[in-house]
């Protein structure tokens, strides 16, 4: 499974960004497809996921109201729209893919993209 993440870059606060994230050797209708991000001297968090079968989407509070999480099946493709960006958001975002057995029960992410830097100036 490869995953690559992309459409980071640097953009001023109250802006939108939207993050791609191509997965080959996996259908993510089949996976359970998440976002995380590292800040600078920070550890990794959750930002938020998409359920494969159902399509249904979960964030973390902070995030929530803000970004939104899609999926293109035909695309094999998950995407991360960022609205309302905070200097906070700043970071290196990553997508991860796993089954529902490795992400809803064991909270195990086997598989990574190379993450994509997202820069909110004040």
């Amino acid at each position: 499974v490869q995953l690559q993440a992309s459409g980071g870059g640097l953009v001023q606060a109250g802006g939108s960004l939207r993050l791609s994230c191509a997965a080959s050797g996996r259908t993510l209708i089949s996976a359970v497809a998440g976002w995380f991000r590292q800040a600078p001297g920070k550890g990794r968090e959750f930002v938020g996921r998409i359920i494969g079968g159902s399509g249904s989407a979960e964030y973390v509070d902070f995030v929530k109201g803000r970004f939104t999480i899609s999926r293109d099946n035909a695309k094999n493709t998950m995407y991360l729209q960022m609205n309302s960006l905070k200097p906070e958001d700043t970071a290196v975002y990553y997508c991860a893919v796993g089954t529902s057995l490795e992400v809803l029960e064991r909270n195990e992410y086997p598989y990574w993209g190379q993450g994509t830097q997202v820069t909110v100036s004040s």
